[in-house]
């Protein structure tokens, strides 16, 4: 159920790529999104010939008058959303059981037919789009994303969620399913309550969650739990899941014939990425089998690390509460004789986390993440520069991302239950090079070291991320209902939106080391270049 990561090319004539290119002086493969991150363009070359892109099966030539035309037109249709009708056309809608004007409850037999009220402006309609992304007017803007190597303004539509005035299911024959997939993260269970609140709303009586993740679907000895707002009430004053969480599980086709035995035909899915590309195999089998079944995706990652969203639940709250970690660190390494605190947080490809509380507590002076290559020897190292800080300020903090650094670590082909790689402790490797390093000079160092993941992943959601997880539960039961499938939802560009899976799962969204929020965090902490 793993992702799979999008190969792209770069010759000296020709830009192939399936959407995002990052130009780098590592000469990586670029990886796959909807736009080209030209932050080393410095325009063709007049030698290169004709400047081409490869944008899903189709090449586009920037030589041609109409390339911008053909991109939208296929950027339309790999954002087209997947709909009930689109494999059984005759379906019929019924005006939606969900209207914030009606007061008294739904019957359960429906006698009077399915309540409406048109006078009631609370609806999205089917055409309702949102901006993807900003525009930038010069490819050597920081952090700019471009089509092209002149920032041609391009419009990039995607589809706005909520509720629709027509509705694919009947709620007296919905019978729906939640499940929490991969680790903790604050607000899973703000999801829940919400999904849970928002389906009796429109109607639906039969509500369950399935225990432990996918596993929940195969192992008979785990039943699946009834929910009610009853249940659900209260459940978002504690952290963890109500449902419980594990990671990996039964194949697709064991999933699907559980949800087939057991009558299931909405299913809510929480997870990262590796959850989602489960949620769009589970929904593919769905449509081979020709079910009637809506699969929606919720984003879960505390990494932030999902593409083209704004955030992710889970994120604010992990930033907030590794306040706590770093203003200790901050104590003991102030308080103490040349002291040193070094702090790792979440962020096994992305140092989003890293770089927000690095920003957010004012009391770091290095902050190393994934995506920014460093030396930790050398006069241009970390270690150098930690010795710089002992003999002018007296201390130091540092913060890392738990995937920062694995190029100083023994690799190893372990992975765990998701397919990920099992990453070396590079917290405790710089703990260690920094007391040798120290100790080597002849210098006294207090070293001290944090690691507070467990605590912060169990914590529960705080206000912030509490309405991010009401809006996301809600427009989840929304799209299920207006008949899509194979959809997640997330917040982006300030408004919520419905994505097509594939489109947000090709790889780890990156903290990108020439966007302007990474400039404010190198400006924060006044640290070098360590390379």
């Amino acid at each position: 159920m793993d992702s799979v990561a999008h190969a792209a090319v770069i010759s000296s004539s020709k830009l192939s790529y399936g959407g995002r290119v990052s130009f780098n002086k590592d000469k990586n493969p670029p990886l796959r999104s909807s736009v080209v991150s030209l932050r080393n363009w410095r325009g063709p070359s007049r030698n290169l010939g004709v400047l081409a892109a490869q944008i899903g099966n189709k090449e586009i030539d920037f030589s041609d008058p109409d390339w911008k035309t053909n991109y939208q037109r296929d950027f339309e249709r790999r954002f087209n959303i997947p709909h009930i009708t689109d494999i059984f056309p005759d379906a019929d809608p019924i005006p939606s059981t969900f209207c914030l004007k009606m007061r008294t409850p739904i019957m359960e037999d429906f006698a009077g037919g399915y309540p409406s009220d048109e006078e009631w402006h609370g609806y999205i309609n089917n055409n309702d789009r949102c901006f993807l992304r900003s525009h930038y007017s010069s490819p050597t803007s920081a952090g700019a994303e471009c089509i092209d190597p002149n920032c041609t303004w391009v419009e990039q539509w995607v589809h706005r969620a909520g509720p629709r005035e027509k509705i694919y299911f009947k709620p007296e024959e919905v019978k729906a399913a939640i499940v929490t997939c991969g680790g903790l993260c604050p607000g899973l269970n703000d999801v829940i309550r919400q999904i849970v609140i928002t389906l009796e709303i429109y109607g639906v009586k039969k509500i369950v969650g399935i225990p432990f993740g996918y596993r929940g679907f195969s192992d008979e000895g785990l039943s699946e739990m009834p929910l009610s707002r009853k249940v659900v009430q209260n459940v978002h004053l504690s952290g963890g899941s109500l449902l419980g969480v594990s990671r990996g599980g039964p194949s697709v086709s064991d999933i699907v014939d559980s949800m087939e035995e057991r009558g299931i035909n909405m299913l809510f899915v929480l997870g990262g990425n590796g959850t989602h590309a489960g949620a769009n195999a589970i929904h593919d089998e769905c449509r081979r089998r020709r079910m009637r079944v809506a699969v929606v995706g919720v984003p879960k990652t505390i990494d932030n690390d999902i593409l083209m969203m704004d955030k992710t639940f889970g994120f604010d709250t992990a930033v907030e509460e590794a306040q706590r970690a770093i203003n200790s660190a901050y104590i003991e390494a102030h308080s103490a004789y040349h002291g040193i605190g070094i702090v790792k947080l979440m962020g096994r490809n992305s140092g989003f986390i890293a770089m927000h509380a690095s920003l957010a507590s004012g009391q770091i002076d290095i902050c190393l993440i994934p995506e920014v290559p460093f030396h930790l020897h050398g006069p241009l190292g970390v270690l150098r520069h930690l010795k710089f800080l002992i003999e002018t300020k007296g201390s130091a903090v540092l913060c890392v991302a738990e995937g920062a650094g694995q190029n100083f670590l023994g690799r190893t082909n372990a992975t765990d239950a998701s397919g990920n790689t099992v990453l070396g402790d590079f917290g405790v490797h710089i703990q260690q090079e920094t007391k040798k390093y120290f100790k080597e000079i002849g210098i006294h160092a207090d070293v001290k070291y944090i690691d507070p993941t467990y605590m912060i992943r169990a914590c529960r959601a705080n206000a912030s991320d509490g309405i991010l997880c009401t809006v996301l539960g809600q427009n989840a039961v929304h799209g299920a209902f207006a008949g899509y499938s194979g959809i997640t939802v997330g917040i982006c560009n300030t408004h919520y939106v419905y994505f097509p899976i594939p489109e947000v799962i090709s790889y780890p969204r990156a903290v990108d080391p020439n966007s302007r929020m990474w400039h404010r965090c190198l400006t924060s902490t006044g640290q070098p270049d360590f390379v």
